[in-house]
């Protein structure tokens, strides 16, 4: 997808940011365009304070000179403005290409709304062709990834299980420390109750579903941005 289409679609949700506005800063391609256009707006002397959902996020966003702090500091925040990696009819998401998808979960579910950018192409019928990333601790690896494999194969799980890797073959290794497990499902039918099921799951950390969360979406097609709520 070309990159002005995905800017477009970040300047639509910049459009959504007031002065004074708490703001989580979300992590991806796309949402680099938001963060980077938020910069400009900065630099002119707009007024807000953000939260980033990654390390690099949180670079960007300071070289940009844009004000940063935690959750801790600000318990609520008005918008998280991020992307996904696929979105169905109802806005739901599967997120965490990027490896973030944990810190992208807590500022999200911390927002009073949560605007995903993204290209036409993560349009869905239905979740789960992309794979879905699981975040697990380290410790107790191989009985973590027993169980996932068992709730899969409960749920119609068409693919297997893998281990995310660096490109020199090292596991990857995200901001808070854990591992990543890509799940290859195929067409998750039941996302509320998969999400549960790993959940459940002792060594599970978060999961890359995103249900209910999102309320407006604004998609980059080749003819221009359009705007999808619920």
């Amino acid at each position: 997808m070309n990159d002005d289409l995905k800017r477009q679609a970040a300047a639509m949700a910049l459009t959504e940011v007031r002065p004074g506005m708490r703001l989580g800063l979300g992590t991806g391609s796309t949402a680099w365009h938001f963060v980077d256009l938020l910069g400009a707006k900065v630099a002119a002397g707009f007024d807000c304070i953000c939260v980033p959902t990654s390390e690099v996020t949180a670079r960007q966003a300071e070289g940009l000179g844009i004000p940063l702090s935690n959750l801790e500091t600000l318990d609520r925040l008005d918008i998280t403005v991020d992307g996904a990696d696929e979105i169905d009819p109802a806005l739901n998401l599967i997120k965490g290409a990027g490896g973030a998808l944990l810190r992208e979960k807590i500022v999200a579910a911390a927002s009073d709304v949560m605007i995903v950018i993204a290209d036409g192409s993560k349009l869905v019928d239905t979740l789960g062709k992309f794979p879905l990333p699981i975040e697990v601790n380290r410790f107790g690896l191989g009985a973590t990834q027993r169980t996932i494999a068992e709730v899969m194969a409960a749920h119609g799980a068409q693919g297997g299980l893998k281990l995310r890797q660096t490109k020199d073959g090292a596991p990857y290794v995200t901001d808070g420390g854990h591992l990543i497990l890509d799940a290859f499902f195929g067409r998750i039918s039941q996302p509320e109750a998969l999400s549960r099921d790993l959940l459940d799951i002792a060594g599970v950390v978060q999961h890359g579903l995103f249900l209910q969360m999102c309320k407006k979406a604004y998609v980059a097609m080749p003819d221009g941005v359009r705007t999808i709520q619920v």
